[in-house]
């Protein structure tokens, strides 16, 4: 299956919810203030965002078609062309952070947004061409992610720091970056914590893991990874929004957009943010986190 197709089987719900609703409102109809409005409407309740909603009503409200014809394709090229015009400037190319030895990749998001799952999966793609990989197991005061890691390691072929439950996450992404630099590890992915209710406990935990790699590599960490559950909605808007006040945000991973009917969320929180977008994860094997490709995902969200 090439990645387009995966793409399209990923997006399969949130398409079939655009194009069947996009069809009840245009379907050989005249393009009139009230068709506009539910239009806006429609876009809002599927995650959209309102700004992009609003942009689109306008571009419509400028399209001239012939209330004759079904008007379907025409529709979706212009959605398409928009949904690409504001993601195509937002793709993060992974070969860009790979100028560090080792690259250090913090990985952050609430829990149970998949974010232990995706460090092991974004893993195994950063691993082809032979690159090195350590993991480290930051989410201390969760056993099960430190396990649930260690089986992802002993999969992907990389190694794994980690330490007693309740340890201080700190120390373990110092052990991590210590045992990445001796050993000329390529990269490092740093789990933490995800307990978004004691933002001020987590704030001085991210800032104590910065300050402590720093002591190794000033330039560290080089990237942080936002993960986010495409399946909670506006509520992953809260938490980009929740996350930027506690560490720099230099990229977005959203996952679970194949359990979801509303893959407009990316849009919305594109539009919004103008975060580079790294990947999309799009299924439960280990092989279903796809480096996020613009076009793909605009032409797989109209076109299924």
């Amino acid at each position: 299956m090439g990645i387009f197709d995966k793409f399209k089987t990923g997006l399969y719900k949130s398409s079939k919810n655009l194009s069947s609703g996009l069809n009840d409102l245009f379907f050989k109809k005249k393009i009139d203030e009230e068709t506009l409005n539910k239009l806006e409407d429609f876009l809002i309740l599927s995650d959209v965002g309102v700004e992009s909603s609003k942009d689109l009503r306008e571009k419509f409200s400028n399209t001239k078609l012939d209330p004759e014809k079904s008007h379907k394709d025409e529709i979706f090229k212009i959605l398409a062309s928009y949904i690409s015009e504001i993601l195509k400037p937002l793709e993060k190319k992974l070969e860009d952070i790979s100028i560090n030895k080792p690259s250090v990749i913090l990985i952050a998001g609430v829990n149970g947004v998949g974010k232990t799952t995706t460090i092991g999966k974004l893993g195994k793609i950063l691993a082809k061409n032979n690159k090195k990989i350590v993991l480290g197991a930051g989410d201390t005061f969760r056993a099960a992610a430190v396990s649930q890691l260690d089986v992802w390691a002993k999969r992907i072929g990389a190694d794994i720091i980690n330490s007693e439950d309740g340890a201080d996450p700190a120390s373990v992404a110092y052990k991590a970056l210590d045992h990445a630099k001796k050993k000329k590890f390529d990269y490092l992915l740093i789990d933490t914590a995800g307990r978004l209710q004691n933002k001020k406990n987590l704030m001085e935990e991210f800032k104590k893991i910065t300050k402590v790699v720093k002591k190794i590599d000033s330039n560290a960490p080089h990237e942080t990874f936002l993960v986010l559950d495409a399946t909670t909605g506006q509520s992953a808007i809260n938490q980009v929004e929740e996350f930027k006040k506690i560490t720099p945000i230099t990229g977005i991973i959203m996952t679970k957009l194949d359990g979801t009917a509303k893959g407009g969320i990316l849009l919305a929180i594109g539009k919004k943010f103008k975060l580079p977008i790294v990947a999309l994860g799009m299924g439960e094997k280990e092989d279903d986190l796809h480096i996020f490709d613009a076009e793909h995902f605009a032409n797989a969200l109209m076109f299924n």
